[in-house]
């Protein structure tokens, strides 16, 4: 079966889309799928073409203000030529343009949408965009096939936008690599640390993680993985707070790494506004991390008292502190995650469905 994942950027980028794709894709052509990636890369740095472990990989140019949107005349047209010579097309995104191609290029093909859905843009200009865009992005979930949703809160937010036929949707939650943290430990370090890994955009509130350091106590200090537009903002805080010595920011960290800081963190704390999923929480526990996210969208679905804690939002920052102590360096018990090798299981049993109708 030859299927074309459409997507906004692909490995080499990192986040939670180019994660999922990378991962359902290489474990695809695993399974003897012909799989074809059909990305942009505004860089315009990138190879046009190469396979990565196995899956073709074409790069179009595109146009992304702000690492946003991908716009790609180039990749419109290639769907519009040839997305019939694909079995499935598997478009992923609603938030960029690229999946818009795939389904207006749909024609005998099957469309497979993950949309990655939250409802908000990152900035008050984008959610007013998002607004706009909305009578296209409708087009998306009519043209669908089959609509993958990451979580239940997804699927109920779509189903409420949009008025979508229920028997449309299938809720397959993001995997993990379970294998790649079953050799690492914990290790004795003269500090606690608190983690973020994630982009560096404001309604992340990773913000709220530097107000809150000067609350606790001054062995406490804070790690922050990621790249993105309010890096800046971030650094400057931490300067006015008096507490750059104790925040450490990383970017582009190599897996194994990134994999360590994971498992050396006291606690992992999402404070962010909105989230279809949460992979980085799902990587937390995984690494026997505790966690601490906001009581909003998907996020909630990771809240159990046990591993995984409550910060109420909107944040106070003395609740945070609250919680901060009351989580850091807890035990994580059991905790149920989806590998991405069943993850992989159902989207198979998907794309051979919709291929039989």
């Amino acid at each position: 079966m030859l299927v074309a994942q459409v997507c906004p950027r692909y490995c080499p980028y990192i986040g939670g889309v180019e994660t999922h794709v990378k991962e359902i894709s290489e474990r695809l052509v695993e399974r003897g799928f012909d799989v074809e990636i059909l990305t942009t890369d505004p860089s315009g740095k990138l190879p046009k073409e190469e396979v990565i472990n196995g899956v073709r990989v074409k790069r179009f140019e595109s146009w992304a203000p702000g690492e946003a949107y991908y716009f790609s005349r180039d990749l419109k047209k290639y769907l519009m030529k040839n997305s019939d010579s694909f079995d499935v097309v598997h478009g992923h995104s609603y938030h960029a343009f690229p999946a818009l191609y795939a389904a207006q290029a749909k024609n005998r093909n099957k469309l497979v949408f993950t949309s990655h859905y939250h409802g908000e843009g990152h900035t008050f200009f984008r959610s007013l965009l998002l607004r706009l865009y909305k009578p296209f992005g409708r087009k998306v979930f009519e043209n669908a096939d089959k609509i993958i949703c990451v979580s239940n809160y997804e699927k109920n937010l779509i189903t409420n936008n949009f008025k979508i036929d229920d028997k449309k949707f299938m809720v397959i939650p993001n995997g993990v690599n379970l294998e790649e943290f079953g050799d690492l430990k914990k290790r004795v370090k003269d500090c606690r640390v608190i983690l973020y890994v994630g982009r560096l955009e404001r309604y992340k509130g990773v913000h709220f993680l530097i107000k809150v350091l000067p609350k606790l106590d001054s062995n406490v200090i804070l790690e922050i993985v990621g790249k993105g537009p309010y890096k800046k903002s971030l650094v400057k805080l931490a300067k006015k707070s008096g507490v750059e010595g104790r925040v450490r920011f990383y970017q582009d960290l190599p897996r194994k790494e990134l994999l360590e800081r994971y498992t050396y963190a006291d606690v992992f704390v999402l404070p962010s506004k909105h989230e279809a999923f949460g992979i980085s929480v799902a990587e937390a526990l995984a690494s026997k991390t505790p966690c601490v996210v906001s009581n909003t969208s998907a996020l909630r679905e990771w809240i159990d008292n046990m591993n995984c804690f409550k910060a109420n939002y909107p944040m106070d920052v003395d609740g945070l502190a609250l919680i901060i102590e009351k989580v850091i360096g807890r035990e994580v018990n059991q905790v149920k995650l989806w590998d991405w090798g069943e993850v992989v299981e159902k989207v198979t049993e998907l794309y051979n469905d919709i291929t039989e109708m």
